[in-house]
């Protein structure tokens, strides 16, 4: 996806970055702390991924009633090639102790929130994930440098977590022997959401799959193509099927997603009857888990994978 086209969403505003000043500072509970320039962070290797980012207030509207927060219809979601350093071998050279517990990422947005008053955006992740193979420190996005707006000059990027573990215009990270209680990493927790413990952390992306074509509203003929990408947080795309009206759902065919963390294309041949039609896509991953037929619900408002739904005329 372009990066023009590709989402953007941050708590706080866009921060001005000296870019000639800029340093990443890892520090904590390591022997080795590092304060590093860019050409520094380069010289740890390069990893380079195709990554589905999509903000945990995706499809937020759909929901009844509507929680507080972005009102994000299904826009929130977008494709891109990153590139960046692995986040484990630049912790790794930092030489973290034995007891770390948590990462803290913290960027240079900075804001007004309550009761803390005054702070910057930051998030963890437990020190597993860290240290696994997954996470970058990411420079690059469709090969040209981060925008301002994407969290130039440096961010974070946590493939099959939701885009608010993604942190922008990271200036440090800090590892601690506790699990880290910010203002985000409290924000981000499943309330009132029926299957998901009660406070528990927003973490991997939940299943699910989008119709691309037709579109909504679209009028289309009675043979057509019909077209999607699905993808989830959780293992690879195991199947999609589709429903018209209240039919039988039937499987439709999978692509060769373009990598462990990019979306996987679908598609299906039919023939529709004239009239007003209703077509419903749906996806089950390879962890076993299968997108509900229901918004379910939450407070806050986080992670409503409800199955794709458009209308069409038929003619």
């Amino acid at each position: 996806m372009p990066v023009g086209s590709f989402y953007t969403r941050s708590n706080f505003e866009v921060p001005t970055v000296d870019l000639d000043a800029w340093r990443l500072t890892v520090s904590g509970l390591v022997d080795d702390p590092m304060v590093l320039s860019m050409s520094d962070i380069m010289s740890f290797g390069e990893s380079m991924e195709l990554v589905t980012l999509e903000c945990a207030g995706n499809g937020r509207i759909l929901m009844d009633p509507i929680p507080s927060g972005a009102p994000w219809g299904l826009g929130a979601v977008s494709v891109a090639e990153f590139t960046g350093a692995p986040l484990a071998r630049v912790l790794a050279a930092a030489n973290p102790l034995r007891d770390v517990v948590d990462f803290v990422f913290t960027g240079l947005d900075r804001g007004r929130v309550e009761p803390e008053g005054d702070i910057n955006y930051a998030f963890s992740l437990d020190a597993g994930t860290a240290l696994s193979p997954g996470p970058i420190l990411a420079w690059q996005m469709n090969g040209e440098s981060l925008t301002p707006t994407h969290g130039a000059p440096l961010r974070l990027l946590v493939p099959s977590s939701y885009g608010m573990a993604s942190v922008k215009w990271l200036t440090s990270i800090t590892a601690i022997d506790e699990r880290f209680t910010g203002h985000f990493r409290l924000k981000y927790r499943y309330l009132g959401d029926p299957i998901a413990s009660e406070g528990e952390n927003v973490g991997p992306i939940r299943v699910r799959s989008l119709i691309v074509s037709p579109g909504d509203g679209e009028d289309i003929g009675e043979r057509t193509e019909i077209n999607g990408v699905a993808w989830s947080g959780s293992g690879g795309i195991e199947s999609v099927t589709i429903q018209v009206d209240d039919g039988d759902w039937v499987e439709a065919g999978l692509g060769t997603p373009l990598g462990p963390f990019a979306p996987t294309p679908w598609s299906m041949s039919i023939s529709l009857q004239p009239g007003s039609r209703s077509i419903r896509a749906r996806a089950t991953d390879s962890a076993g888990n299968v997108q509900p037929l229901e918004s379910i619900w939450n407070r806050n408002g986080y992670a409503n994978n409800v199955a794709h739904t458009v209308g069409v005329r038929v003619g």
